[in-house]
């Protein structure tokens, strides 16, 4: 993608857009599978749960990236609306295994009809030729007439727009289902449904000051959202990170993020000068795009050291290995039991 379309409005070779297909393919297969091995192994814990969401995390982000290049969404706000419903579905999901200790998935569920659906949407545009496809209007192409009480306006919409619209009504019912769920799982306990809601506010605040900062900066958002997308990514992957944690230790649940900081500083900046504070440190383009690199590389750097120390603590208390086994589980014959060959 970044070879052949790093502008996320060009058309590649059809190989590109199977090669995506079948490496989400494989992305899915594996994640199926790898809670299958570690039950297969005896080697089941909180270090792979771990390891199931927080790849999960950082996949959500990757694929939004490739479907804005394979649907030619280009660096637009079409791109940015299509990150934030990705997020968002994968935060409030979090959110309420955090509260309820099951993981619930829609009658559509992302990571199987939603993956699948995907790779479908990946291998036609591939066959078809290009992302450009996607640009047609819908309702033409697929042979609907043009009668009287169709708006010209409806008519005409392309596939990318009616994909907005679809995916706001389906994250519309599956945030609302969540929050739903939350709050009837809360009453049923005797607990307060109300208070669990102040969760939704760090995702909230980041996606008040992620707008506001790229209508700011106008030239970042027209020629290096590529990097903007990856900043807000591994911003949301590291509240979901937190939020796995404190749920596996039983912890309160994480309110603070401070990946959220660049972006709250740039906003501050660029209202500095109409509040008559100072004069706006990043109105230089040359600023604005070294300091997103910035913003890009601090957030890495502590996305990195949170999982970092997060994989060496557990592998440590628990005594076992990251990505292979320490203790293999073996049959005790004797009395029918089982054990750690330790």
């Amino acid at each position: 993608m970044l070879y052949y379309n790093p502008t996320l409005d060009r058309d590649c070779p059809p190989w590109v857009y199977v090669s995506w297909a079948v490496g989400l393919f494989l992305y899915q297969t594996f994640d199926a599978v790898d809670g299958m091995q570690a039950r297969r192994t005896k080697q089941s814990g909180p270090l792979g749960e771990l390891f199931d969401h927080g790849v999960d995390a950082c996949n959500t982000v990757l694929g939004a990236l490739i479907f804005a290049a394979a649907m030619n969404l280009g660096q637009t706000w079409t791109t940015v609306i299509s990150l934030w419903g990705s997020l968002m579905t994968f935060y409030v999901q979090t959110w309420d295994e955090y509260h309820t200790h099951v993981l619930t998935l829609g009658i559509i569920s992302g990571p199987v009809e939603g993956i699948l659906t995907l790779c479908a949407v990946f291998t036609f545009t591939g066959y078809i030729g290009g992302g450009s496809f996607w640009h047609r209007p819908m309702l033409e192409t697929i042979g609907v007439p043009k009668l009287a009480f169709i708006p010209d306006a409806i008519y005409d919409l392309p596939f990318t727009s009616w994909y907005i619209i679809y995916g706001a009504v389906v994250l519309f019912f599956a945030t609302g289902s969540s929050i739903f769920n939350v709050m009837k799982v809360r009453r049923r306990r005797g607990e307060d449904p109300v208070t669990p809601l102040l969760g939704l506010l760090p995702f909230a605040v980041q996606w008040v000051l992620f707008p506001v900062y790229l209508y700011q900066q106008p030239y970042i958002r027209e020629n290096y959202m590529v990097p903007f997308v990856l900043y807000a990514g591994l911003a949301n992957a590291y509240s979901v990170g937190q939020m796995i944690v404190a749920h596996l230790l039983k912890m309160d649940f994480p309110m603070g993020n401070v990946l959220t900081l660049p972006a709250l500083l740039a906003v501050v900046d660029g209202v500095a000068p109409t509040l008559g504070l100072w004069q706006s440190v990043l109105s230089s383009e040359t600023a604005q795009v070294a300091y997103l690199f910035v913003a890009l590389g601090f957030t890495i750097g502590v996305y990195g050291s949170f999982v970092h120390t997060i994989i060496v603590t557990i592998c440590d208390y628990l005594d076992i290995w990251c990505l292979s086994i320490k203790h293999p589980y073996v049959e005790d014959g004797r009395n029918g039991g089982s054990k750690k060959n330790e």
